[in-house]
């Protein structure tokens, strides 16, 4: 993995502008790989999130200067917003640089094989429907979250390896299965819809990879919870990686050299026109 330049790397739900956002692994994670094409897919930049409450550390900062810089020497960097960034779809087609927004695309693999990307949150409508037991569920999954950033500061503190408490949880809740599949299926439709072999897309914080129906289903998963990606080697194969490097490495990544309020964070409350009180130290 050190050595090696991927062919692809697929990243969505970073939540970067949340609490929730596991940013040192992410750190770590950016630092360690290179690729020829990077996929963010959506959810990268937690503009909901910083409307309710702007909390914009260095560490995001520098997850967004990595990603910057990677562009920059030769990287073809593609964004397809969500939900929590949905503001950026108004700029699909629009390309800076070497990053690209789009609402969708197509990757073809080394292999051959065309799959279409996208967030997921398209489906929302068709897979949670607005049922009590939905908006009770969102309420018990919004409640984990937190709980779950106190065992993450718990671990950290002790120095022991990541480990999720809501994936957990969630694994053992009997709807998440039912949930999963109808979502898997409405993804899969749109893959066929569009006439591809697959599907890639992130939203749902469970990442997986199945063939289902003759067609390929991607979920690169997110890092918030799972900490996972998906990437392509040079042989066109796709696998999903679960980035769990050693306690040393995350404290080093831990470590950048600019202050919490950065000017950067500064200008990109402006830019996005957050309502927040920000000053540099």
């Amino acid at each position: 993995m050190h050595g090696e330049t991927l062919r692809s790397v697929f990243l969505s739900d970073i939540h970067l502008g949340s609490r929730a956002c596991r940013v040192n692994l992410l750190l770590d994670f950016l630092r360690q790989t290179r690729c020829e094409i990077l996929y963010l897919v959506g959810d990268i930049i937690d503009l909901e999130s910083l409307r309710n409450t702007f909390y914009w550390p260095a560490s995001h900062t520098e997850a967004l200067r990595l990603i910057l810089k990677k562009s920059q020497e030769g990287t073809r960097v593609v964004y397809v917003p969500g939900n929590h960034d949905d503001e950026l779809r108004a700029f699909a087609g629009v390309k800076l640089g070497n990053i690209e927004i789009a609402r969708q695309a197509i990757h073809t693999t080394g292999t051959g094989r065309r799959l279409l990307v996208l967030h997921g949150d398209e489906f929302d409508a068709i897979v949670r429907g607005k049922s009590l037991g939905v908006l009770l569920g969102g309420l018990a999954c919004r409640s984990l979250l937190s709980l779950n950033r106190f065992v993450h500061w718990l671990h950290d503190l002790a120095g022991r390896p990541y480990w999720s408490l809501a994936q957990h949880m969630k694994s053992r809740f009997p709807g998440t299965k039912r949930y999963v599949e109808r979502y898997q299926r409405a993804t899969l439709a749109a893959a066929r819809d569009a006439g591809v072999d697959g599907v890639v897309c992130g939203h749902i914080h469970r990442a997986d990879r199945e063939m289902l129906d003759g067609l390929l289903y991607y979920n690169d998963g997110d890092w918030v919870e799972s900490c996972t990606a998906l990437v392509e080697d040079r042989s066109g194969e796709l696998s999903l990686l679960q980035w769990r490097p050693s306690t040393a490495a995350l404290a080093a990544s831990a470590t950048v050299s600019v202050e919490t309020w950065s000017s950067t964070s500064v200008a990109m409350a402006e830019m996005l026109g957050l309502q927040a009180e920000v000053r540099e130290k």
